[in-house]
């Protein structure tokens, strides 16, 4: 994998200057890896690394406890998850600054797959950071980036719009200090609304306070550095109402201890695997979607393209360190990837310096995270949650017609209303079943005529086939199984007044057809020869031939009903055309 120039700035040529001479090269330079790290390990660039190291691992500090309270878990999950998640994808993506943290859509995964029902939460949690990283290694080296063309814009503006909603809702119980026994996060959003006098005042001035901070301090100088002075802000007055006022006001202590130290390494609970896979999945999906959009997003300096599978094996990766090392499942986040490339990083090393960053926080700071509150903590997830919702998106897609409207109406209902594991893969496969109605009924057949003058053209083609002419039909579209109905219902009709006649359909760039478009092809052919008529086919490829054989088709029109195509354009039609007046004449002579 090749770094970009550290030195030059985006978009610019390396300034110009005298080559020196080459020196002999050093013993050590032969060592594997040397000389990327050399490349790495530049004055020019080092400096600039390490500050955008340091802005990013002191953001992620309050977003990674976030996360882990999104996600239902204990916030130093989330911490971890950052941490060694970044540490341990940093060199396997092929987009040099794509940031491998827990995100908002993952941790909703994490939060809707009930691990409070395992026999051990916490292993639970790390278990499946491991399989999410298995699933999405697996994935990346069988190139699993392919499919991405398999999820309509719609279904993934749907996920998403959702997916920001489900933040919002998610937080109002800790925002506000009210806590609902509703059964979904729309559920206890309404009770909440209903019960809106019962909410804890300090808990909810706290939020309120640190809500506005976040969308004032952002807009200033401070730009991602105002969350972290909010949330700080936010802590030391729910500090001040506990010591001044007595009035309890929940912390980050409250829910999980703080350790002053790194954690160490734990092995997956094997008896969790199977109950886990389908959120794994899940996960790794989720993780690919939202890795190509990074890679779009931040680009690499060099220009060079990046590669959806392989930044799956970084993804990969960075779950199975962060779920070795006490941490949630992770993956590319945009919003991470951006603010590290904004804050001038020159190659992926700045992702190593905010790991880092994020280490001494944990070793020398442990006391001051513990005093977090949790309202800043809602408050900074819901301005994310609502940042995710992109109101030009959900537009453009109610542009593009009424289907594509219900798609994502349906997915974005689904995604709010069951476990998010469960709508992601429903959206999957909505995608899919969309893709095939569409090409299901593109399929378009027109009639081929032959001039006088030599020419030919296309046009409409005749409801019935005609009693004593030669029909020349060229279908357009997909055809496979589901398509076969459709291309029937469009074929010039047989009736009994269709004696004497002769179809030709031209299959030329046709390479497979399914059994059912075979036997589409064999009842039409049956029609045809009980009016005195045939049916005439010009196919391309022998797999073609070999699955009208055996599907009956040849049995009806004979071998020489078959005539197989050639490099050469209109040639075999014009054949086929010859041979079929010929045979037409014939028979009405």
């Amino acid at each position: 994998m090749t770094e970009p120039d550290p030195s030059a700035e985006p978009g610019r040529s390396p300034e110009p200057g005298p080559s020196p001479e080459p020196g002999p090269e050093p013993p050590w330079a032969r060592v594997p890896g040397a000389r990327r790290a050399r490349r790495l390990f530049r004055r020019e660039t080092l400096g600039k690394d390490a500050v955008a190291g340091v802005v990013l691992g002191v953001e992620s500090v309050p977003d990674g406890l976030a996360s882990g309270v999104l996600a239902g878990v204990n916030p130093l999950a989330g911490l971890y998850a950052y941490l060694f998640g970044m540490a341990g994808a940093a060199f396997f993506t092929s987009s040099s600054f794509m940031a491998v943290q827990a995100t908002g859509a993952m941790a909703l995964v994490v939060a809707d797959t009930d691990l409070a029902s395992r026999a051990d939460p916490d292993r639970a949690l790390f278990t499946l950071a491991m399989l999410t990283g298995i699933v999405m290694l697996v994935a990346g080296l069988l190139r699993g980036g392919r499919l991405l063309r398999f999820v309509p814009t719609a279904v993934m503006t749907g996920f998403v719009t959702a997916v920001g909603v489900n933040i919002v809702l998610g937080q109002l119980a800790n925002l506000t200090g009210y806590e609902s026994d509703a059964a979904n996060r729309v559920l206890r959003a309404f009770d909440l609304a209903v019960h809106v006098v019962e909410v804890d005042l300090p808990t909810t001035v706290v939020g309120i306070l640190s809500l506005a901070l976040i969308v004032v301090l952002t807009r200033t100088p401070l730009k991602s550095f105002g969350l972290v002075v909010a949330v700080a802000v936010g802590s030391l007055l729910a500090f001040a109402f506990t010591l001044w006022l007595d009035w309890d006001v929940a912390t980050v202590a409250d829910i999980a201890d703080v350790p002053s130290g790194l954690p160490g390494p734990v092995l997956p609970s094997l008896e969790d695997v199977a109950y886990l896979l389908v959120p794994a999945i899940s996960l790794a999906f989720v993780g690919l979607v939202q890795g190509a959009a990074v890679s779009a997003g931040v680009p690499n300096l060099d220009g060079r393209p990046a590669d959806a599978s392989h930044d799956f094996v970084g993804q990969g990766a960075g779950n199975l360190v962060a779920g070795v090392f006490q941490g949630m499942p992770v993956g590319g986040s945009m919003s991470a990837s951006a603010l590290i490339a904004a804050a001038g990083a020159r190659t992926r090393l700045a992702l190593l310096f905010a790991s880092a960053v994020m280490a001494a926080v944990i070793l020398f700071a442990s006391g001051v995270v513990a005093f977090v509150a949790m309202p800043s903590l809602a408050a900074l997830l819901i301005v994310v949650g609502i940042g995710s919702i992109k109101p030009a998106k959900v537009v453009s897609v109610a542009r593009t017609g009424a289907v594509q409207i219900a798609v994502m109406a349906v997915t974005f209902v689904l995604t709010l209303l069951i476990p998010l594991q469960y709508a992601v893969l429903v959206g999957v496969g909505l995608g899919i079943v969309m893709f095939v109605v569409q090409q299901s009924n593109r399929i378009r057949v027109r009639q081929v005529e032959f001039r006088p003058d030599g020419r030919i053209r296309e046009t409409e083609p005749v409801e019935v086939v005609p009693a004593h002419e030669v029909v020349v039909v060229q279908p357009y579209g997909s055809l496979f199984f589901a398509s076969a109905p459709v291309f029937e219902s469009r074929l010039p009709r047989v009736e009994p007044t269709s004696t004497g006649s002769v179809v030709i359909l031209r299959l030329r760039g046709v390479d497979q057809l399914g059994l059912s478009l075979v036997e589409v092809l064999r009842r039409y052919a049956v029609d045809l020869r009980d009016r005195g008529s045939a049916l005439r086919l010009i196919v391309t490829t022998e797999e073609v031939a070999s699955q009208l054989r055996h599907g009956g088709v040849t049995e009806v029109i004979g071998d020489d009903g078959v005539y197989r195509g050639t490099e050469w354009l209109g040639e075999t039609v014009r054949t086929a055309h010859r041979d079929a007046l010929a045979w037409a004449a014939e028979r009405a002579g």
